[in-house]
């Protein structure tokens, strides 16, 4: 990392970085306290769609994270970026709650069933067998299709939740059309973001806790990769990858002395 230029940006993953099922890793606050203080430009990213900005950082602020809604970045916001990019003014069948509808109503989409130019599936507390007949119906009438991440399994406190990818399977499976995923390990969610806070490839890290999301993502989209092992990946499964992050550290208390 001595090699490249001094970071100016940071981009952090929430779920194994920030935060471990649902308490603050310990120096997390500080090391947000320390980039608000600093004046450094800093998103928070998360593959989670089922919540807007606001939301986040109130679930963030009650344990003791203070991340402002515009400093949070989600595939929802990701997904929307990109499809007012493609098709300006479009129209969606949507399967997902109040972060991926609003992202949509906000760059002016319509959210119909009829004749929509996408089916749009992401995350939901209650996937819909009715909704997803549906989306395979106009899929098959010819609506592209797009999810807002590959995500396989979601968290609960009861266990393991189908979540976007797996549902996404179920979809392609019966229509034969694959998805495109906007979310990590898609290279375009850091883009997005990186666009989000005008800030470049060169002088911007990605703190992530999974080398098979978080880091891959980063190292394609050019950025500084900070693994952390507060998380998904462990340090002993590191060498299995082909390809390795720019620095290793135990936590991201590890990186509050980076913040200059």
């Amino acid at each position: 990392m001595n090699e490249r230029k001094p970071i100016e940006c940071w981009l952090s993953d929430m779920d194994g970085v920030l935060v471990h099922e649902g308490n603050p890793v310990p120096g997390a606050a500080e090391f947000i306290r320390r980039l608000r203080d600093s004046g450094k430009r800093f998103l928070v990213l998360t593959n989670n769609s089922i919540y807007t900005p606001r939301d986040l950082s109130v679930r963030l602020r009650g344990v003791g994270l203070e991340v402002p809604p515009e400093s949070i970045w989600t595939s929802a916001l990701a997904t929307a970026k990109f499809l007012g990019d493609q098709r300006p003014g479009g129209s969606a069948y949507v399967i997902g709650e109040a972060g991926l509808t609003t992202a949509l109503h906000e760059v002016g989409y319509i959210l119909t069933d009829i004749a929509p130019d996408y089916v749009v599936l992401g995350e939901t507390r209650t996937y819909s067998f009715t909704a997803i007949t549906r989306a395979i119906r106009l899929i098959d009438a010819g609506a592209r299709f797009i999810a807002t991440n590959p995500d396989p399994i979601g968290p609960s406190a009861e266990g393991s939740l189908p979540a976007c990818g797996a549902v996404a399977a179920m979809i392609t499976k019966a229509t034969g059309v694959e998805p495109y995923f906007v979310g990590k390990p898609n290279p375009m969610m850091m883009r997005s973001a990186l666009n989000a806070i005008d800030g470049h490839s060169e002088t911007t890290a990605m703190i992530g806790d999974r080398m098979d999301t978080d880091i891959v993502a980063g190292m394609e989209a050019g950025l500084h990769t900070i693994l952390v092992l507060t998380g998904v990946t462990s340090k002993d499964q590191i060498e299995r990858y082909p390809f390795r992050p720019s620095r290793v550290v135990d936590s991201v208390a590890d990186l509050i002395d980076l913040v200059e």
